[in-house]
């Protein structure tokens, strides 16, 4: 079947060349004359609308593989310009985040500036997964001069106190933890009171008589007794205070001062009489 279609076409444009030769010569075996009598007119009409149809085929064939072409090097293009979209995205991720860690960098110098000295800094290489203990373990130990209660702040204010060494590492217990408590103080009225961990983002400030003035947003600071932290070290804010009918003191959370889950840097006091292991 399909070789009898084959013949079909085959045979088809055999006449139709033929047909076109034969008003090639006609045409040719006249030329000279002014005008054209019937069967030329009628020859060039066929050939014209021969080649019209040659014409159209051969500029949609051009146009397709040019189109196709065009495609081709947009594809390429757009590929080479996501490349170099996302090396300027990388780029710029990676230039914030040296400038945001160089903008922390200099407020720990400041902060090692108003310090007493000696200090140094560390940097926070794990945190204790327990959901018993709020610790976190860096990268200076007992080799740098670091001891067991020595206070651990920044910029923001206390972080905790150093809870024990190795000679290159130390683990510090983070002042929200349940076993931490702080001498501290309502700054604008200087009342004192212990600052105790809960275990959760937040402090209890206890032993505040009830008739003292406390309200939302007072800013908790370090006392300075006890010889752990140096005075006005930032610990929180007032976050809520009730006065119940019993007992002599307020119940007073505290919000730290201290975002514990974005912490990085960190500087260690080197107090001189801070515990022995």
């Amino acid at each position: 079947m399909r070789r009898h279609s084959r013949i079909n076409t085959i045979k088809a444009y055999f006449i139709y060349g033929l047909i076109i030769t034969v008003l090639l010569i006609i045409i040719v075996s006249t030329v000279g004359r002014h005008r054209f009598n019937a069967p030329q007119k009628f020859g060039l009409d066929i050939i014209g609308r021969g080649q019209y149809v040659a014409t159209s085929i051969t500029s949609g064939i051009k146009t397709v593989w040019q189109n196709y072409i065009a495609l081709i090097g947009v594809h390429r293009e757009n590929k080479v310009l996501r490349n170099q979209l996302d090396e300027s995205t990388l780029t710029n991720q990676e230039y914030r985040e040296a400038v945001a860690e160089n903008i922390r960098l200099r407020k720990l110098l400041k902060l090692k500036e108003n310090l007493k000295p000696p200090t140094i800094t560390a940097q926070i290489i794990g945190r204790d997964p327990s959901i018993w203990f709020r610790t976190l373990t860096i990268d200076q130990g007992s080799s740098q001069g670091i001891k067991k209660g020595m206070p651990v702040v920044t910029v923001e204010g206390v972080v905790g106190q150093i809870l024990e060494t190795s000679p290159n590492t130390s683990k510090i217990l983070l002042a929200h933890d349940p076993n931490s408590a702080v001498d501290a103080l309502i700054q604008k009225n200087r009342v004192q009171g212990i600052l105790k961990g809960t275990g959760d983002q937040r402090y209890d400030l206890l032993y505040i008589l009830k008739n003292a003035d406390v309200e939302k947003g007072d800013l908790i600071v370090t006392s300075g007794l006890g010889g752990s932290f140096p005075k006005g070290v930032p610990l929180g804010t007032v976050s809520s205070v009730v006065k119940n009918r019993r007992g002599m003191f307020q119940q007073i959370e505290i919000t730290p001062a201290v975002n514990f889950n974005q912490l990085e840097y960190l500087i260690i006091i080197l107090r001189q009489d801070s515990l022995t292991d």
